[in-house]
């Protein structure tokens, strides 16, 4: 006891020294460049929280405030040991810029992913360039030129203040003694902030899967340093710890094989077992739109049409993270998650996996996929081998000119015109054959309004003149909005997939074919463009005010909800046209298409759907996760309610846990190469 009261004494008679003798303000006017650099920093890390995360309590919390002045002071202070006033203002000033463009760019990357940027993504810039246009168009905004403001004022600021770096330090020991008091305050505050961390916090900052959540509470800049580190760690990883994470691995599939009844046939076993397959990977199809008119037109009738005539699985999630549709491949063909850092198409694709094509191999299908971009693109050359596909058709096979081209490359119409020729060529040669088809049109940034073809997204009403004469008045309504452009783009869209189920059905393609479509993620527009769709004020072409008793409040459970994308499985004859309501994820495909057309995959984390039904859950990157109901947001620790009852705490960790344990075990079987290695073992 006479030890803590000592202590307490020293410090309280530390704090009178430094409040008596002013030292603060002391320092503050000999380092006023230094003071400046630490302004500006931690003004534009919390700016950057409160135009991402939004809420008040984001922005306010006192965790990530004291972690990003921390790592702002301890790098800045290393500017005490230059000899020159001049070199530690150059220092300082290096610093700046480089915060600032970890501002800017996370400002604009959590606009198109709701997530923040990673050094993993390094490896894909080279995919980012072919839709550039999409960035400047859909994603940078006024708003994340913000962050400029702060970082030209500090450059002002030492511009008025040249004396102070001119000069030389005279003094060596007061180079030091600034050094020491700097670092050392850096050092209190790495400490202050360490003790204040629950377990909770420190797992979700060492697994780095939620990464809102680490920024919320850990910082931008330190999660941007721990995120440099966990960059690195798959190379490191791969190399060490193999065995236990096999054995996490084993241990998991062996308790999901008795939860889930896993060999359990049900009445879809063996449906399509022999049948062709041709699947349709819809670029950014969301479900919502099937049920979305503008003057009584459906903006998706052919797509609507074919869910009615098949399997409609009406609440199926896309669970792709920074490899969007990379992602939604790997998930839809192996019931793999992506990976932690990086995509697996580009970062692990030596890796082995067990694909859908590969199956189907086994039984005797020819396999090949078809996409009108270049074959390099999202390294889909290497993959598509990987995975099985034993003839890549890619855009050196199609004629792709300027008339025919739309965003990215080939249109979906001439895509499809000319892939019937190939189909044709193939059914003949082959006995039976599984094909991928990958659509391009409806890619983001949905501008070239002028190719689409006529599709009306104004608003028209029957009115009476002042002459009692009845006449169409015409709203603007989404004509010239971003969300607008893209109900044009995928009217288009929808267009060309019934033109080529037309042109199937002529060449007799369809008589022994399953046709499954699914969407591969949502457009990635943001919550904000939605707002005139459900809040249109017609009299003022403007959105209501949140206080009128018309607005609807499209938060971000409903933005999340609403991005919902299709999954359809179509047969000619119709027999199997049934909605299937249970909630279903992109991991689930594998599963459930396996037990119809007659194969498993031991290493799926997904079921299949009429096996596990309402007791499903979707799990997606950033951890957060949805089941019948409940949708549980991972980055607040909050979640919604979809079923009129209670939800007890025991069930919400419950789930948490099983998400974090299904992310670890994911991405351990793709950074381990678990299942190649399993495979060897076996072997021997």
């Amino acid at each position: 006891m006479n030890r803590i009261k000592k202590l307490k004494d020293n410090i309280v008679l530390k704090l009178k020294r430094v409040k008596e003798d002013k030292l603060i303000s002391k320092y503050i006017k000999e380092n006023k460049i230094f003071v400046a650099y630490i302004i500006i920093n931690i003004l534009n890390s919390t700016l950057l929280r409160a135009v991402t995360m939004k809420s008040l309590p984001n922005i306010l919390l006192p965790k990530p405030l004291i972690a990003d002045l921390a790592v702002v002071i301890i790098l800045g202070s290393f500017g005490f040991l230059f000899k020159k006033n001049r070199n530690q203002v150059i220092y300082l000033s290096v610093l700046t810029f480089v915060f600032t463009f970890l501002c800017t760019a996370n400002s604009i990357y959590y606009t198109y992913y709701t997530s923040f940027a990673s050094f993993s993504m390094l490896s894909l810039t080279q995919f980012i360039a072919p839709v550039g246009d999409a960035v400047v168009e859909n994603v940078l905004q006024i708003k994340d030129l913000v962050y400029l403001i702060p970082l030209i004022s500090f450059y002002i600021f030492i511009f008025f203040n040249k004396k102070e770096y001119k000069e030389k330090y005279s003094i060596k020991r007061k180079r030091k003694d600034n050094f020491t008091k700097s670092i050392s305050t850096g050092a209190i505050l790495v400490l202050l902030f360490c003790i204040t961390l629950s377990p909770l916090e420190i797992s979700r900052f060492i697994k780095q899967w939620n990464k809102e959540y680490v920024v919320q509470r850990f910082g931008i800049y330190v999660y941007q340093l721990n995120d440099g580190v966990t960059s690195l760690q798959p190379k490191i990883n791969s190399m060490f710890g193999y065995d236990k994470a096999s054995k996490e691995v084993k241990e998991y599939l062996e308790k999901k094989k008795k939860q889930v009844e896993y060999s359990k046939e049900n009445e879809y076993t063996n449906i399509f077992k022999g049948k062709n397959v041709l699947v349709i990977h819809a670029e950014s199809l969301q479900s919502f739109l099937f049920d979305t008119k503008f003057n009584g037109q459906e903006v998706t009738p052919n797509f609507k049409r074919l869910a009615e005539e098949g399997l409609y699985f009406s609440n199926y999630y896309s669970q792709v993270s920074v490899g969007t549709s990379s992602d939604a491949e790997l998930t839809f063909n192996t019931s793999l998650m992506p990976t932690k850092s990086g995509t697996a198409f580009v970062s692990y694709s030596d890796r082995k996996y067990i694909s859908t094509p590969n199956k189907l191999k086994e039984l005797g299908y020819y396999t090949f996929s078809m996409h009108g971009n270049t074959a390099d693109y999202w390294n889909r050359r290497v993959m598509h081998e990987n995975f099985g596909y034993d003839k890549f058709y890619s855009k050196v096979d199609y004629n792709v000119t300027k008339d025919n081209s739309i965003g990215l490359g080939i249109s979906d119409k001439d895509f499809f015109d000319q892939s019937i020729n190939y189909l044709e060529k193939i059914s003949k040669e082959h006995e039976k054959f599984y094909g991928l088809l990958i659509t391009l049109t409806n890619h983001t940034p949905f501008s070239e309004t002028d190719k689409y073809g006529e599709f009306d997204v104004t608003l028209k009403e029957k009115v009476i003149n002042e002459n009692g004469q009845e006449e169409e008045k015409v709203y603007p309504y989404m004509e010239g909005t971003k969300l607008g452009n893209y109900f044009k783009s995928v009217h288009y869209a929808d267009e060309a997939m019934g033109e080529f189920m037309d042109k199937l059905d002529e060449k007799g393609l369809l008589e022994n074919t399953v046709v499954v479509i699914y969407g591969d993620h949502d457009a990635r527009l943001s919550k904000s463009d939605y707002e005139r769709l459900y809040n249109y004020d017609k009299e003022n072409d403007d959105v209501y005010d949140e206080d009128d008793p018309n607005y609807v409040n499209f938060d971000s459970y409903k933005y999340e909800l609403n991005r919902k994308v299709p999954f359809i499985i179509w047969t000619k004859d119709k027999k199997y046209n049934k909605e299937i309501p249970y909630v279903m994820g992109m991991y689930d495909a594998m599963p459930t298409l396996g037990n119809m057309l007659g194969f498993k995959n031991d290493y799926a984390l997904g079921h299949d759907i009429f096996n596990i039904k309402d007791d499903n859950i979707v799990v997606f990157p950033n951890g957060n996760w949805v089941t019948n109901k409940v949708y549980y947001n991972a980055q607040k620790g909050e979640y919604l309610t979809l079923i009129d009852e209670a939800i007890d705490a025991n069930y919400i960790e419950e789930k948490t846990k099983y998400t974090d344990e299904l992310l670890d075990v994911s991405n351990n079987i793709i950074v381990f190469d678990i299942i190649k290695k399993e495979m060897e073992q076996n072997k021997e």
